[in-house]
């Protein structure tokens, strides 16, 4: 249905920006539906208000596509070392819970996006219960 609307009223310079960082972090735009895109649009405006749109939909995209696509095809789109660091932010933020990047997680993770691999090493009860 969005899709629809984008047609004739064009995409939203906001929606945009988040599927740039998205191609930039190695995955494909298409590859997250929409309503889960307008989620991270909002979850990103609500936390991160102090750093710029550009480079809180890069950091967002970075640490979504580590989860949808895993360490080893992170890692094959981008660098070893930025999938370390997506690693290392995907612990800290199962230890911290109440977090931007936990957040996103969750959101992956009920979307039904998250790969194998991080769902295993996700705790989702943990978090959960964190946030509440």
């Amino acid at each position: 249905m969005i899709r629809f609307f984008d047609m004739f009223l064009g995409r939203s310079t906001t929606m945009r920006a988040l599927d740039d960082a998205l191609r930039a972090a190695g995955l494909h735009p298409l590859l997250m539906p929409e309503p889960v895109k307008l989620t991270v649009i909002q979850l990103t405006k609500r936390h991160a208000a102090a750093q710029a749109q550009e480079t809180a939909f890069a950091d967002a995209a970075q640490l979504l596509a580590y989860c949808m696509l895993g360490h080893e095809q992170f890692a094959d789109s981008n660098s070893s070392e930025e999938a370390g660091c997506a690693d290392q932010r995907v612990e800290a933020a199962m230890d911290e819970g109440d977090t931007l990047d936990a957040k996103l997680i969750l959101l992956a993770y009920h979307a039904g996006l998250i790969s194998p691999e991080v769902a295993d090493r996700v705790d989702v009860d943990e978090t959960e219960t964190d946030q509440a």
